[in-house]
């Protein structure tokens, strides 16, 4: 296990790995001085318990800075928000953000893409390909604490994104995946499990299957805040084991269809 105060990278057996990249709320120091955005505004957009989701894979990566602080799921030109249309209009620094900050936490993606490169190279040379669950939350009230939830049309509970991924490779590995989730309840009740209707997956998607173009299969997933209530921050643990579980039931799957691909080689 590697650890330190930004992230957490666990290796194990099996060629899986699930990350939490937005799972944080860190600030370092030198920053924190800098925000004028407020915490409670901070974390609405951050992606809370996340990490806690991780648990289904041997290989986890948990990041515990903030995607504030730098956005790893954003090219390197993209990372650091430093205008308020860079993150939702929000105004999240009290000036010009100081170059020597701007390059330390650039040094931080840096140091990040590097760690996730060796962890994916020895799962490519052990396994030949590998999965990859990118999860993260969204936001479903955007209207505010006691209006209305957003249209659940363009709202599923699960979101799969796939835009860079390789259909023709990995599309039955996908199908597999969202039928395992669709099987399963949570509060009783199905689960709307769909495919880039809310988001299509981000960088760090796009960047594994680039440098990995024949081995990997990350799947994006972004759970709907049905765990949390996204205006206070509070969390709802039973619903957050609930879908730990429902996650849970996809892995022999997803490893089945891995195998498939490698036999047909």
């Amino acid at each position: 296990m590697q650890t330190n105060s930004n992230w957490e990278i666990q290796k194990g057996a099996l060629p899986l790995v699930a990350t939490a990249i937005h799972h944080g709320h860190g600030i370092r120091p030198d920053l924190a001085g800098l925000i004028r955005l407020a915490e409670a505004d901070r974390l609405r957009e951050e992606d809370p318990y996340t990490g806690e989701w991780t648990v289904v894979a041997p290989n986890r990566i948990t990041v515990f800075m903030s995607r504030f602080e730098v956005d790893l799921n954003r090219a390197r030109e993209r990372a650091v928000y430093r205008k308020p249309e860079d993150c939702w209009g929000l105004k999240l620094w009290k000036g010009t953000l100081p170059q020597e900050a701007l390059n330390d936490s650039l040094a931080l993606y840096d140091d990040f893409y590097k760690q996730l490169a060796t962890l994916l190279e020895k799962l490519k040379k052990q396994y030949g390909v590998f999965a990859v669950f990118d999860i993260h939350s969204y936001n479903h009230r955007r209207g505010g604490p006691k209006a209305p939830p957003d249209d659940p049309a363009q709202n599923p509970d699960i979101n799969v994104g796939t835009r860079t991924l390789n259909r023709a490779r990995w599309g039955a590995l996908v199908e597999r995946f969202m039928k395992d989730l669709r099987a399963c309840r949570f509060k009783g009740k199905a689960l709307d499990v769909r495919e880039n209707v809310k988001f299509r997956g981000g960088y760090m998607s796009e960047w594994i299957h680039k440098e990995f173009p024949y081995s990997a299969c990350v799947l994006a997933l972004e759970f709907k805040k049905i765990f949390m209530d996204e205006w206070t921050g509070k969390p709802d643990p039973a619903a957050i084991q609930e879908l730990a579980a429902v996650l849970k039931t996809t892995v022999p799957g997803v490893l089945e269809e891995l195998e498939t691909v490698c036999e047909k080689k």
